[in-house]
This record gives C-alpha cells, sequence and structure tokens, in this order.
C-alpha cells in the first residue's frame, strides 16, 4: 500500500473485494488486532495486490481488497484464520455487511502532488 492510503496497484484488469459493513455498538478492542491481522495475512497471500480502507465515527466502514484473480480471491476466503475472523466479526462486531466482487477494467488518477 502506498503511504498515502491509496494502493499501488498494476494496470487492470485485477479484482475489487468490496466489504461494506457496519459496526455494533460492543466496543472489543480485540477488533483492531484482528483487523490488522488480517491486513498482515492477506498481505502475504499470492494474488494480493493491496488495500484501502476507512471507516466513519458512525461505525460505518468500506474496505476494497485487490487481488490478481478470481483463484486468489477464493483461496484467501479459505483461509482458515480469516475464516476465524468472519465467524468472529458476525457474532460480536458487525450488525450488517455485505461484500461485492468486482473485476477492475479501467482504472485512473490524479495527484495534485504529483504535479497534476
Amino acid at each position: 500500500m502506498a503511504g498515502d492510503g491509496f494502493a499501488s496497484l498494476p494496470k487492470p484488469p485485477y479484482y475489487a473485494v468490496i466489504f461494506s459493513s457496519q459496526r455494533n455498538a460492543y466496543d472489543d478492542a480485540g477488533y483492531g488486532a484482528m483487523a490488522e491481522r488480517m491486513v498482515e495475512l492477506a498481505a502475504r497471500q499470492p494474488g494480493f495486490l493491496g488495500m484501502e480502507s476507512t471507516r466513519g465515527t458512525d461505525g460505518f466502514g468500506i474496505t476494497v481488497a485487490y487481488w490478481e484473480s478470481e483463484d486468489a480471491i477464493r483461496a484467501w476466503r479459505q483461509h482458515a484464520e480469516h475464516t476465524a475472523a468472519r465467524e468472529q466479526g458476525r457474532r460480536d462486531w458487525y450488525d450488517h455487511f455485505e461484500l461485492r466482487v468486482a473485476k477492475v477494467e479501467r482504472a485512473y488518477g490524479w495527484d495534485r502532488t504529483k504535479g497534476g
């Protein structure tokens, strides 16, 4: 990931897994540690390209993980620690979530600090 919060990605095509979630009022310090662990594990998975994430003060958050292929996404879904984290999220941390998988066909950006 780039230092500014944006993932440094290759030219498309690649895949985006978009995880939108609403945290519940249960304030468990274990959530942050688990989220950090999942980022660490995902980054070591074959086919992982990068991640961007944000969460508002109201508990609504969006994380987008970028992957080379649908096979890489499936392998991450089947990772044992990731499976345990999903189960704990349903049980302890989320009131609602949606997961969407999309193929990125085009991508472009702009950055004022780079002479734009």
